[in-house]
This record gives structure tokens, C-alpha cells and sequence, in this order.
């Protein structure tokens, strides 16, 4: 397994990937675009993915822009073994790193998204866009969070 920022060339996986999913499915696959991903890659903020045995079976990518993560995405069969998380870790790492102070996110309601960014700490912060619950992170929540993760580790 590793993990390592997204190259041009890995478009085309990336987007098999988001195409691949269960849940926050596209209702339409050509509203995301291949030129969609470069912009949100290279000129708004920065991706990452997961490669295993060359496949990539998940990605991340968050905009400086807007101050918001456009993407956390795993193919199903991957979901459940730390790589959603491990994704997660490395882009709010950057995110915060470049002086930014908060980030937000829309995921759709009743997933194991939301879930997953109740437990990572996120806080709720009403709906957004065509009925997508908001989710907030400051820089102070994710250091708390960092620490605490890895007070709990070492205790373990």
C-alpha cells in the first residue's frame, strides 16, 4: 500500500474510483471532468492516492480556493482498512500546514461518510447544496484530534 500525491496520469483511475462508489454517488458522471480533477489538483489546492499493486483504489483532494475538501473517495472493496483515514490524515496535514485556519465539506446525509467525519471530529454545520450536510474542521480541532489520536495509540 502507498500513498503518495496525484500525478496528471492519474486521472483517469481516480475517476474510475469516484465513478465506482456506493454512496455520494454523481447523478450525472460528466459533471466531474477530467479538466475538473487537473484544476482541483494543480491550480486550487492538492490531491493524493492510494495505489496498490499500481491500481489506485483511493483518492483525496482539497481546494485552497474555496477552503473546502472536494474529494475523499475509496473504491467499495477497500472501504473499512484504514486508508479513508490514512487519506485524511495526510491531506488536513497539508491543508492546515499552508496556513489556512478552517476547512468545510458537504457529504450526503445517512452514509458512512458522515459517520466517518463524526468520528474524525468534524462538527455539523447545517446542510448545503442540494441537501448535503456541512461539516466543519478548524486548525485548533484537528491538533486536539491529532493529539488525541496519538495519546490513545501510545495507551493501546
Amino acid at each position: 500500500m502507498k500513498f503518495r500525491e496525484a500525478t496528471i496520469e492519474d486521472i483517469n483511475q481516480i475517476q474510475i474510483v469516484r465513478n465506482s462508489v456506493k454512496e455520494n454517488t454523481l447523478s450525472n458522471p460528466a459533471l466531474v471532468t477530467d479538466q475538473d480533477c487537473n484544476e482541483f489538483m494543480f491550480k486550487r489546492g492538492k490531491g493524493w492516492v492510494c495505489e496498490i499493486e499500481n491500481q489506485i483504489v483511493g483518492f483525496a483532494i482539497a481546494d485552497l480556493q474555496d477552503n473546502n475538501i472536494w474529494a475523499l473517495f475509496l473504491l467499495p472493496e477497500f472501504e473499512g482498512k484504514g486508508i479513508g483515514k490514512k487519506l485524511h490524515e495526510i491531506m488536513l496535514n497539508w491543508y492546515f500546514e499552508t496556513g489556512k485556519e478552517s476547512v468545510w465539506l458537504g457529504t450526503s446525509p445517512n452514509t458512512r461518510a458522515e459517520k466517518f467525519y463524526e468520528k474524525s471530529g468534524w462538527k455539523r454545520n447545517g446542510m448545503h447544496g442540494k441537501n448535503e450536510v456541512k461539516f466543519e474542521m478548524s486548525k485548533q480541532d484537528w491538533e486536539k484530534s491529532k493529539f488525541a489520536n496519538s495519546c490513545l495509540g501510545k495507551l493501546l
